[in-house]
């Protein structure tokens, strides 16, 4: 059964979709190829992911991603940013929910996020390869791979501790 969207939901994805800007346009590394850069923004995209599920993390991805796309001087980039982000982050929330098993084995939430980050790998090299071509596309699919596999490393233990002291779905049911 699907749930209803609630305050508490509505508030953490705006909440996330903040830190998504945030940690996107604060925490960047410029790659001069594709006129880019790598961020830390998957690392609150994936935790949403894990936190709240599919719904939370994409509207957290799409809207914080685009938005530091705007903000941090890559316009141009925000429509493709929209959707790739998005869909990273509904992936990661759809394969990886829910994220912990009660023995705490985190199975489902690694491969939610490795799954998420290669569509988003797959993705930006698809823009990138329409915007600039493919030489420069190759140049940076190596980064957005990195850019994955760090906000994994972040996300998945983020993830756990904000789950401890009841930042997740579960955490506020039955609160109003």
């Amino acid at each position: 059964m699907r749930s209803k969207p609630t305050l508490h939901s509505f508030a953490f994805t705006a909440l996330f979709a903040a830190l998504v800007t945030m940690s996107t346009v604060v925490f960047k590394v410029p790659v001069p190829a594709t006129n880019g850069f790598i961020n830390l923004g998957d690392t609150f995209i994936f935790a949403a992911a894990l936190l709240w599920g599919p719904s939370s993390a994409f509207w957290a991805g799409s809207i914080g991603s685009a938005l530091a796309d705007v903000l941090g001087g890559y316009p141009h980039w925000a429509p493709f940013t929209f959707f790739i982000k998005g869909l990273e982050g509904f992936v990661a929330g759809r394969a990886g929910h829910p994220p912990f098993s009660s023995d705490g084995r985190l199975g489902p939430a690694v491969l939610g996020l490795v799954l998420g980050g290669l569509l988003m790998a797959a993705g930006y090299f698809a823009a990138e390869v329409l915007l600039y071509g493919l030489p420069a596309a190759l140049v940076e699919l190596p980064g957005n791979g990195l850019q994955a596999g760090g906000s994994i490393v972040i996300a998945l233990p983020l993830s756990l501790a904000l789950r401890r002291i009841g930042l997740h779905r579960r955490g506020f049911e039955g609160r109003q």
